[in-house]
Parts: structure tokens; sequence; C-alpha cells
């Protein structure tokens, strides 16, 4: 059977929370009522809302409510940046980790669960203004995603030259049309989404060479 490994990974947005601390509380307890490793993780993949100084602030938090990882963070409180035999998985930064979901979301691309996407902020708004002009609301997906500028209507010679040239692309998921995802929650029971009701939610980022939450989550959780 395997070991329980459960994970706490807050945002250095701001100061720690209430329901911070329980979730957090919940997951500490849980390791320690199946013998398992309560983790520290740290995404940081949010550049804009970085706070300086959130991250002590938040680890000192939990220490002061008797919350104390066994992985992630050294016995001084500091984030691990370097893999030992007690913290294996480290950096426990996602931002000291950019190379790993750089690899993944090329994974996806090259597998055709991806794609480029070269739309500047002032064309998105333009697609944005021409729906609400038609009482609709602009969605990044299968129904528009043909008509935008990205790597699934332009040219490979194309790609390849905005790749080069462009510093503001993105990587966007390809959601599948028409398909009903099903999954049973321990707490909200069987739920089904069709996945004509989401958006292509961008992985990675150019501009500042991170991820965002879809990808990092999901990549770490995974490792």
């Amino acid at each position: 059977m395997r070991r329980t490994r459960v994970r706490f990974a807050p945002s250095p947005t701001g100061p720690l929370h209430m329901g911070g601390v329980r979730t957090a509380l919940y997951n500490y307890l849980y390791a320690k009522q199946n013998g398992g490793d309560f983790i520290i993780r740290i995404e940081d993949t949010d550049s804009n809302r970085f706070v300086p100084g959130a991250e002590a602030y938040i680890i000192e938090s939990l220490k002061w409510c008797g919350i104390i990882p066994d992985e992630g963070v050294d016995e001084n409180g500091k984030v691990v940046e370097t893999p030992s035999e007690k913290h294996p998985h480290a950096p426990y930064r996602q931002s000291q980790r950019r190379g790993i979901y750089r690899k993944y979301a090329e994974q996806l691309i090259e597998n055709g669960y991806a794609y480029y996407a070269f739309d500047t902020a002032e064309e998105l708004e333009q697609a944005r203004a021409e729906a609400e002009s038609k009482g609709e609301t602009f969605i990044y997906n299968h129904t528009t995603r043909g008509k935008l500028r990205n790597s699934l209507t332009i040219s490979e010679e194309e790609v390849k030259r905005l790749l080069e040239e462009r510093n503001d692309w993105t990587v966007r998921f390809k959601m599948p049309e028409s398909t009903t995802v099903k999954m049973d929650d321990l707490i909200r029971g069987h739920i089904e989404v069709d996945s004509s009701t989401l958006d292509d939610k961008v992985l990675w980022k150019r501009a500042d060479e991170l991820p965002t939450y879809h990808l990092a989550n999901i990549v770490d959780d995974h490792l």
C-alpha cells in the first residue's frame, strides 16, 4: 500500500486566512491519522499578485498553529530548494520548477492536447466586445479557437516565426468537444460536466515563463 501523502499549497499573495488554516489542519490531521506525510508546496506562479514576505508569514503562521510539515520546509522554516532524503521532490517553490512545467506543456502540444496561442490582449478584448455587442459571452473554446490566431489555424512556418519573435504567447489546453466528464467526489458525490461549457485554459505563459495553476497543480500532484 502506498504511503499517504497530502499537501497544503498556499499562494504568497497575502497573509494566511482562516480558510487556509482549516484546509492545512484537515490535511495535517489526515496525514497523521494515516501514518503519512504532510507536505508544504508554495504555488507562486501568479507573478502579478505576488506579495514579498507573504511566504515567510504563512509558514510562521502554520508553525504558530502547531501545524509542522514533514516535507517541503526545513527546520529553520525555509522552503527547501535542493533535493535530499527527507525532501526528495525539491524545489517546493513552483517558480523554481519552470523547466518541469515547460516539458509537460510541450508534451501536451505534441500529443494534440494543447496548442500555442498568439492572440494579443487587444485582439482578445476586441473578440469580447464583438460578442457582447451580440448579447453573447466570449469564451475561448472549440467554437472560437478556429477563428483566432493560434497553432491550429496558422502554418507551421508562421508558428515557428512567432515563437521566436514574440514573448507574449501562451499555451492553451485543447478542451475536448461535447464530452461528458464524469467523476465521483468524496463530498459532492457523482458529478458530470459537459466539456462544451468549459474554456481552453491557459497552461503556460511565455511572458514570465511560468505555468498557470491549471498546469502546475496537476503536474506536481502527479509527480
